[in-house]
């Protein structure tokens, strides 16, 4: 039986992952950690366990526990995953959507509208960025809700938890060309994102499945490039409040 010391060294493990201060590769040794987290190196051992089957931790004979890298092909199938899963619940959703479920995607997407149109405009672009996220996975959560399959949710929220997680250092360009390509690309991805919604309100489930693979696979393109790119690998990076939670 669970006991509450391995949900609090649960708690403490993960947390620190998903901010970033343990980074992917990192040994997470069992003594060290029960005497960081002030309890015996049992439920240490059993949140490391708990933490493995997230997908947040690797567990290896001899060699013990450590925060999970991962590698290109890995990355690669879970994405296909996240695709099957997320493409199918679009269209769950624009079947089987309420009133509210409208309410809480169309309040998403107009702050993600507001918030692209400030970051072109704003000279820097970071202080906003955190503000677009969280509305993206707002408006991410709303779709998976309103499809109504409990299952299919947890599941997509585990891998998007993990790919947001899991993120590649920009490779080195030229400044005045990557800020054009940002402004073209953050329109066409919140064009994507109005064109889901649509076809979730107008009932539309073949439509609502046809613009989120396209916005997916769109995304999963981007990134496998910039992964290929990328000489340092995969690192992980500091998540949202609304992220860290992102898995209920």
């Amino acid at each position: 039986m669970k006991s509450v010391n391995t949900d609090v060294a649960y708690e403490y493990i993960r947390k620190r992952i998903l901010s970033g201060e343990y980074a992917p590769g990192k040994s997470l040794l069992t003594e060290v950690l029960a005497k960081e987290i002030k309890v015996s190196r049992t439920p240490v051992r059993d949140a490391l366990r708990k933490l493995e089957t997230d997908g947040l931790v690797t567990i290896r004979a001899h060699l013990g526990a450590s925060v999970k890298r991962m590698q290109l092909k890995e990355f690669r199938e879970m994405c296909d995953l996240r695709l099957a899963l997320e493409v199918h619940a679009a269209g769950l959703a624009a079947l089987n959507h309420s009133e509210t479920n409208l309410r809480e995607i169309q309040y998403a997407l107009e702050a993600m509208r507001r918030l692209t149109e400030e970051i072109i405009q704003a000279p820097q672009e970071q202080p906003l960025l955190g503000e677009l996220v969280r509305e993206d996975v707002r408006f991410h959560i709303s779709i998976i809700s309103a499809a109504k399959n409990d299952l299919i949710k947890k599941e997509i929220l585990r891998l998007h938890l993990i790919n947001r997680v899991q993120v590649v250092l920009m490779p080195p360009g030229k400044a005045p060309k990557a800020k054009i390509e940002s402004e073209a690309r953050r329109r066409a991805i919140q064009s994507k994102h109005d064109a889901i919604y649509s076809a979730i309100a107008g009932s539309d489930p073949v439509g609502a499945k046809k613009e989120m693979e396209s916005h997916l696979q769109e995304w999963i393109d981007h990134i496998m490039l910039l992964m290929t790119r990328a000489e340092t690998g995969v690192l992980a990076r500091e998540l949202t409040p609304d992220e860290l939670v992102y898995n209920s």
